[in-house]
């Protein structure tokens, strides 16, 4: 299999965030590869995945870092590939890590998710794939209906909670 999607995270300290893409990447069945590159610790290796991420079939980047957050960016820099970002919670609740993402220089683009928002960037890499993979949007499609048939549970369960004010 070759993969389509890379997950790259700052430190292997970010798996606890960056698995919940990896996790919706398989069951989607899209192939996809995990790597740990540092922006500031591993420049040369970073510059040299993006560069080469294309010629290797990856089609969409997910790249997740804290605090100083430059590893989206800097891959961005080097890559014509869309670049998610995911800001990881850090030292100022992953405020300092979003606003390094997303304040990127004309030319430079990186799509943004929420702090720890890794599930989101899987969705958001699998809507780009499914524009040119019809299996994968079905699955996609059903994927976001299930999403649908939990809240409508939920809402069916709140109805059978009773308290001596609650109004039904």
């Amino acid at each position: 299999m070759t993969p389509l999607v890379s997950i790259i995270m700052g430190s292997t300290s970010d798996l606890p965030v960056m698995e919940k893409a990896a996790v919706l990447l398989d069951k989607m069945e899209v192939p996809f590869e995990m790597n740990a590159l540092s922006a500031h610790r591993t420049p040369a290796e970073v510059e040299k995945f993006a560069r080469e991420a294309k010629g290797r079939g990856i089609r969409v980047i997910i790249a997740g870092a804290g605090m100083a957050a430059a590893l989206p960016g800097v891959i961005a820099a080097g890559t014509t590939l869309p670049v998610i970002g995911v800001p990881i919670k850090g030292m100022l609740d992953g405020l300092d890590a979003m606003l390094s993402i997303i304040q990127m220089p004309p030319g430079i683009p990186v799509a943004t998710v929420g702090v720890n928002g890794a599930q989101n960037a899987a969705i958001l890499a699998l809507e780009m794939l499914a524009l040119s993979d019809e299996a994968l949007a079905d699955r996609l499609c059903a994927y976001k209906e299930g999403l649908k048939e939990k809240i409508v549970k939920a809402n069916a369960d709140l109805k059978t909670v009773k308290y001596n004010f609650k109004v039904d």
